[in-house]
């Protein structure tokens, strides 16, 4: 039997994401911009929500291309509001398309997202010890740090909890605990 975070053993979709996704290193600027996107998306809700509309955002969001989401219109934002298949929320489609942007201008001035993002970090995960859920935070100083510079860069849907929980999703920090089999 495979040992999990407790969290993941809600159902068979958390699992699944917890056991191939979460917390593994992403490098690819479409998965990091997608997951930025989800944890975005996110705020207020459970992530089993997200989760089990994920393939609806992927075909909302022209799979997550941030050059294509960038040239969402209006229209193309009301359209977004009548899809029962993802969080009708006007601010959170609105900052998709207006972060798509903020996205493209930090691929440009650092050579990719992912070369900005894991500079936080030297390009290593940091590697918890955690032995209880409850002891894992919800925010960390450098969440604060990596929140408050994208939001310098026109990022929104970007706070610090949202931040750590993007850090989480993209395996900068290794936040399994020791009891589960995905630690190491």
């Amino acid at each position: 039997m495979i040992k999990r975070c407790a969290w993941a053993d809600s159902t068979p979709l958390m699992a699944k994401y917890h056991d191939t996704e979460w917390g593994v290193p992403a490098h690819d600027d479409r998965t990091l911009f997608e997951l930025l996107t989800l944890e975005g998306a996110q705020a207020g809700l459970s992530w089993s929500t997200i989760l089990n509309k994920r393939a609806n955002y992927r075909a909302a969001f022209a799979d997550f291309d941030a050059r294509k989401v960038a040239r969402f219109n209006r229209r193309k934002v009301t359209a977004l509001m009548l899809n029962p298949g993802i969080v009708r929320n006007r601010l959170k489609i609105e900052s998709t398309v207006s972060n798509a942007e903020a996205f493209i201008a930090l691929q440009q001035h650092f050579g990719s997202f992912d070369r900005y993002l894991w500079n936080f970090v030297d390009g290593s995960p940091i590697r918890n010890r955690w032995r209880a859920q409850p002891r894992v935070p919800a925010s960390t100083p450098l969440s604060d740090c990596i929140s408050k510079d994208l939001k310098t860069r026109g990022f929104r849907f970007v706070g610090s909890t949202i931040c750590y929980a993007f850090m989480q999703a993209t395996g900068m920090v290794n936040d399994h605990l020791v009891t589960c089999d995905r630690h190491a």
